[in-house]
């Protein structure tokens, strides 16, 4: 019985899309739909995640090509270890992997890579790793690659206020001090700055807990492809897409003209 027919991006091309318009600064993506991915093909959920590992090479040789500053990538949320014990085991191997092989390779094309999320939660060998592969890309002044692993967008809202209701009960700090700017500073991702263009695949429109701070004024992208298919030339149609929108803000379409002109 053959696989059923799935959506698929066009071949990467050797030259990537130009537009005349500059690429969003942050872009992040929800990569979604490894397992279904193998599941079409009778394979099983770990071989999905392998091939995802080979979509995030292309992507970030993509991204980083196209001028982006910043690209975030969901890799492993705070919900996902409600997943089989073996999915995550495969998982944390696949993480770990990564972390051995792929540093080298960023840390050579000037890639500054910067893990968040719980780190606790962890092996010793993972948080070994993850330190050692921050400290060596640390000055590294290419792309910033963000790593979103055992994240949560309400985990990391619900840590911040924590810290800073614990301030003010320790007398260190008034209540009427805290405003936006405190609170970004006191979350996990406060080195990240606000997403510019959000990709979801696998046809999902949903957020999924992942970076709900940063995202309050992205623009999203909705993309059919599984993430094993998701290439070079996907990403040029959603910065390409990007560059056709007009962003305001909650400005008016006049404002925003006469601040063009």
């Amino acid at each position: 019985m053959t696989s059923p027919q799935l959506p698929k991006a066009q071949q990467d091309d050797a030259t990537p899309s130009q537009t005349e318009e500059a690429p969003p600064s942050h872009v992040a993506i929800i990569m979604d739909g490894n397992n279904r991915w193998a599941r079409a093909r009778g394979l099983s959920g770990v071989r999905g995640h392998r091939a995802g590992v080979e979509a995030v090479r292309a992507v970030i040789e993509r991204a980083a090509q196209r001028g982006v500053q910043t690209l975030s990538l969901f890799a492993f949320s705070s919900e996902n270890w409600k997943r089989p014990a073996a999915e995550v085991n495969a998982l944390m191997e696949l993480f770990l992997m990564a972390l051995k092989r792929e540093v080298k390779k960023l840390n050579e094309r000037n890639i500054r890579l910067s893990i968040i999320g719980e780190q606790r939660g962890f092996s010793h060998a993972i948080q070994k790793h993850i330190q050692r592969a921050e400290a060596l890309t640390a000055e590294n002044t290419g792309m910033h690659l963000v790593i979103a692993a055992n994240y949560g967008g309400q985990w990391d809202l619900t840590r911040a206020a924590r810290q800073l209701a614990e301030q003010v009960a320790a007398g260190e700090l008034a209540a009427s001090d805290i405003d936006e700017a405190r609170l970004n500073a006191a979350m996990n991702t406060h080195n990240v700055p606000p997403i510019d263009l959000c990709i979801r695949t696998s046809g999902e429109q949903r957020l999924s807990n992942f970076m709900l701070w940063q995202l309050a004024y992205a623009e999203l992208h909705f993309s059919p492809l599984l993430w094993p298919d998701f290439n070079g030339a996907a990403l040029d149609e959603a910065l390409d897409d990007f560059c056709l929108r007009r962003r305001r803000f909650g400005m008016t379409d006049a404002q925003i003209e006469a601040q063009g002109a």
